[in-house]
């Protein structure tokens, strides 16, 4: 029995090039661990018949094209298809904030009518482009706006790890499913942290890119431009793999007899396991953004997990200080920045103007983000923006000296499914930013950010450190987590 957990998606590449398995194996894997673990709530959508189709057709192309070269090398071959199509064979799933053609997309909520897209979206047009398969559409939080992936349309996405506790969001379906071997890794996207929170809550890498260093995303450098795609898997091979195939790069022959082509993310995460990483100067910082108006409290895993994260830094010749100017939030976060993100978070949703029945049909909490945006003056929503305008213009200052800036991920365990929901809608968002106190300020900065595992509690649970870069270091920070990794 194929098992994605116990086999990285780059091996599973290299065997799809050598024949030892087919995509149909791959997807049949897939379908079958997602119909087994239903009760984990990963997917919204399934379709496996259209999966199982696109996987035979692939396998018949590629015995078409060895037939037709009969003349070559078999490795070669396929050593120049794995060039052209990266993914060639390999099961994924898009979240149902993407519009997939063929596929319903419901953004989490049963308020509005699901529509059935004919053409798929940029980003879902690029990975499809790579070879990989859509089994479906992972599920979501209502327009993917709070950090756990429950809504009314389907159950809850439970974590793998503690099925009683959420998965994280809005990525939340997508890590889930990577998690318990459904998928070899995913697609996610990120506007205050929903990569890195459901790849942390699940004990997965999430990498956030920075903003506009995909060509999918929306190109506009402001504030107002929070989400960016990113990739989760188990690893950071994997993540560097998918991150190549998102942001475009070509692939190259490797120049090593055992390794397929590469792109330079999958390069430097190759590199940095066999020679290490460049010793980096490493800051640390664990006051939060929104600490002088919320009580931010880590829980010991969570102060535990950056702990031996740091630790292994050190022991990898990196040099680790604490900044001064990341000694206490006053000193160097903006002001207000609770006030300020909330006005941010919810000003485009004081542009709609749904019918009564539609709004009665949201979620508590999303109603509550409608109303305060209604209610907000448009000047004190002008004044917000442009305090996160002014902090996000000086995001190189922000990292001083530092190459690399480190921080907890989350600040407690992820709570048991229907707990957040179960809270009045001002504190249910409170307590999201408890549980994600770093997170944020990160998409607000248009900074580059990676999770990465470092302990696993008594209780199997994971707790992950962040690893903060500066712009276009989404490589560097690949090959760092990569690095942590090793024993």
């Amino acid at each position: 029995m194929l098992d994605f957990r116990a086999v990285s998606a780059v091996q599973w590449r290299r065997e799809l090039a050598t024949g030892e398995v087919s995509a149909v194996d791959l997807v049949t894997t897939a379908i079958t661990a997602a119909s087994n673990q239903s009760q984990l709530g990963a997917f919204l959508y399934l379709d496996p018949a259209s999966a199982l189709l696109r996987a035979a057709e692939i396998d018949e192309v590629r015995r078409a094209v060895l037939d037709s070269r009969a003349g070559s090398s078999r490795s070669a071959v396929m050593e120049e298809l794995a060039g052209r199509a990266p993914l060639l064979g390999m099961p994924t799933a898009f979240k149902d904030l993407v519009d997939v053609a063929g596929m319903p997309t419901t953004r989490g909520t049963n308020a509005l009518p699901a529509t059935m897209p004919a053409h798929d979206h940029r980003l879902a047009r690029r990975v499809h482009a790579s070879g990989a398969i859509s089994l479906g559409k992972t599920q979501v939080p209502e327009f993917g706006l709070p950090c756990y992936s429950e809504n009314e349309l389907a159950p809850a996405a439970r974590n793998p790890l503690a099925p009683d506790r959420t998965a994280g969001g809005s990525t939340g379906g997508g890590a889930a499913a990577v998690a318990a071997g459904m998928l070899p890794l995913a697609p996610g996207s990120d506007g205050g942290g929903s990569v890195r929170i459901p790849a942390a809550a699940c004990g997965l890498i999430g990498l956030k890119p920075g903003r506009g260093r995909l060509p999918d995303d929306d190109p506009r450098r402001t504030v107002r431009n929070l989400a960016v795609a990113g990739p989760i898997a188990h690893t950071a091979e994997d993540a560097a793999l998918l991150f190549d195939v998102m942001a475009g790069h070509r692939f190259h022959r490797s120049g090593s007899a055992d390794r397929l082509p590469a792109g330079p993310a999958l390069r430097r995460v190759h590199e940095a396991l066999e020679h290490g990483v460049e010793q980096l100067r490493i800051g640390v910082i664990t006051e939060s953004p929104f600490s002088p108006d919320l009580d931010v409290v880590l829980a010991e895993s969570a102060v535990l997990a950056l702990e031996r994260g740091l630790s292994r830094l050190e022991q990898r010749g990196h040099i680790l200080q604490g900044s001064s100017h990341c000694t206490g939030a006053e000193a160097f976060w903006p002001a207000d920045y609770h006030r300020h993100f909330q006005a941010l978070w919810t000003a485009p949703l004081g542009e709609l103007d749904p019918p009564a029945a539609q709004l009665a049909a949201m979620a508590p909490l999303t109603r509550y983000f409608i109303e305060l945006a209604r209610n907000r003056p448009e000047a004190q929503t002008r004044e917000s923006i442009a305090a996160l305008e002014e902090f996000a213009a000086d995001a190189e200052a922000f990292m001083g000296p530092w190459d690399v800036l480190a921080t907890p991920m989350l600040a407690f365990a992820p709570p048991e499914i229907g707990w957040f929901a179960g809270l009045e809608p001002e504190e249910n968002y409170r307590a999201q930013c408890r549980f994600t106190p770093y997170s944020s300020v990160v998409n607000v900065m248009g900074l580059p950010a990676i999770n990465v595992p470092t302990y696993t509690d008594p209780q199997g649970l994971s707790w992950s450190i962040q690893l903060i870069g500066r712009p276009g270091s989404e490589e560097q920070l690949l090959a760092l987590a990569a690095t942590l990794a090793q024993d």
